[in-house]
């Protein structure tokens, strides 16, 4: 994946700063999280060289702030105890920051909800959307405006699912 960051020049012209993959990715080994671009609610300095995208890793933008990114699901292997699963993705969410963003597991192992309304593309695969009281399946440039629901990703195919999400900091009233 291509990332292709512009900005200002000292002349006030446009120009690229940055020409190339994420800096940052995690997960690799059950899909993948990579970053593409974050901010904080602070002015934007486009004549700055700072990767934007090159940051600790964390699931929600901070207060004000935005994330810009893209992830890969791989289908859930076969035959996977339940507690071992619930073990995995507590594991995983640990290490991006959201151990406390799983608030009701019961319906899958990665269910989590957060502060902040996301908008998702499924650019490949085959997957549904799980909310506490109904699913959907997905394709291929669905869309999906998710605003602060507890939720989970499911990929039903034989090859990771790509998805590509902005998440927008928010309040959310339930």
């Amino acid at each position: 994946m291509r990332r292709i960051i512009t900005g200002h020049n000292q002349n006030g012209k446009s120009i690229i700063t940055i020409d190339g993959p994420p800096a940052c990715s995690i997960g690799e080994e059950v899909g993948g999280l990579f970053e593409i671009w974050n901010t904080d609610g602070a002015v934007i300095d486009s004549t700055d060289e700072v990767d934007r995208g090159d940051s600790a890793i964390i699931l929600s933008p901070p207060e004000g702030g935005t994330k810009f990114r893209y992830f890969q699901i791989n289908p859930t292997p076969e035959g996977v105890p339940w507690d071992v699963l619930q073990d995995l993705a507590a594991e995983a969410f640990d290490r991006i920051g959201a151990a406390h963003h799983r608030i009701d597991t019961s319906k899958h192992p990665a269910m989590h909800k957060t502060e902040t309304i996301d908008y998702i593309i499924l650019l490949k695969g085959d997957v549904t959307l799980l909310l506490d009281e109904e699913e959907v399946r997905l394709e291929p440039f669905d869309t999906v405006v998710q605003r602060g629901t507890n939720h989970a990703w499911v990929n039903h195919g034989d090859e990771p699912a790509l998805l590509i999400a902005v998440l927008i900091d928010s309040e959310i009233k339930d």
